[in-house]
């Protein structure tokens, strides 16, 4: 096993959750990608709702996913 040692700020560390406690890296990667996870989730959700694609429904989505295999298809062959 290595050791590793890093430096990061204050409010990158309070940020992220972390404390001196934590021994494993992958608990700190852990982490650090459930926060950017849930950072590009709401992005996601943000910009559904700014260009008003969180009002589609169901039948509406199915249809553009349907749309964009079906092109997809025909760009394959």
């Amino acid at each position: 096993m290595r050791t590793l040692n890093v430096s990061i700020s204050d409010k990158d560390f309070n940020y992220y959750g972390l404390n001196p406690a934590i021994k494993s890296f992958n608990e700190i990667a852990d982490r650090i990608r459930k926060i950017t996870i849930r950072e590009a989730l709401y992005n996601c959700q943000q910009t559904a709702q700014e260009v008003g694609l969180s009002e589609l429904s169901m039948e509406e989505i199915d249809k553009e996913i349907k749309a964009v295999r079906r092109k997809n298809a025909k760009g394959n062959n």
